[in-house]
């Protein structure tokens, strides 16, 4: 953590990316001379309790993560009366979103973001932690093209309970397992059913499943197995 960090202090910039509960923007630190990034949560927006246990979760599994290797870095957690928000390290580098929508990527440079892809996703699941939303909007890269895997905010517990199984439609159309899609408890491997869509579309600029709309694009997955 920052400790010199002043929360009373920040200045907030430009939008820079958009959660399932919060917006990000940039914003300056005067206290320490240097830029962050800070997710933004409005609490009204919160519908119902499972929406606040993926909002309290968040900061507390980016704590447990601080210091992981391809993982984004938290720095500080703070809430007023409004808004809760959850201040990190800056990635300046854009994300995996933006390259793929450039094209195919070479074998070699999607062989790396994988393997780096992969190392987050282990590093998550040792601890516990089920991302469940693993996109190419969500690998974000720094200033020296680091991988960083970002937005925890449907992240799930799966480790403390004895054979623990997820349940809920959580994640995005595209990258959804089957599993989930059909309604059926599942655990963490859902994150490298992502993962495997991830590399599909690194490799072929499209993604192996489409609809015009989210309900298209389950069937089309669930027609795919």
């Amino acid at each position: 953590m920052f400790e010199s960090l002043k929360t009373d202090e920040l200045q907030m910039n430009d939008q820079i990316g958009q959660g399932r509960f919060g917006t990000v923007y940039r914003c300056f630190s005067k206290s320490t001379d240097q830029f962050f990034a800070c997710k933004t949560i409005q609490k009204n927006i919160l519908i119902d309790s499972t929406d606040r246990e993926c909002l309290d979760n968040e900061p507390k599994i980016l704590q447990l993560l601080t210091g992981k290797p391809n993982i984004l870095q938290m720095y500080k957690v703070y809430e007023d009366e409004s808004y809760v928000h959850i201040i990190t390290e800056l990635c300046s580098g854009g994300d995996l979103y933006e390259r793929v929508s450039n094209g195919p990527l070479s074998e070699k440079s999607a062989a790396l973001i994988l393997i780096r892809l992969v190392s987050a996703i282990g590093q998550c699941h040792k601890l516990g932690v089920a991302h469940r939303d693993i996109k190419p909007d969500n690998v974000l890269f720094d200033s020296q093209d680091n991988l960083k895997l970002a937005d925890f905010g449907s992240a799930e517990w799966f480790l403390g309970c004895d054979g623990k199984m997820m349940e809920g439609l959580v994640g995005t159309p595209c990258y959804v397992a089957p599993e989930v899609l059909l309604g059926r408890k599942y655990n963490e491997k859902v994150d490298i059913w992502s993962a495997g869509v991830i590399l599909y579309i690194m490799l072929s600029g499209v993604p192996p499943f489409y609809g015009d709309t989210p309900t298209e694009t389950f069937e089309a997955v669930l027609r795919g197995i």
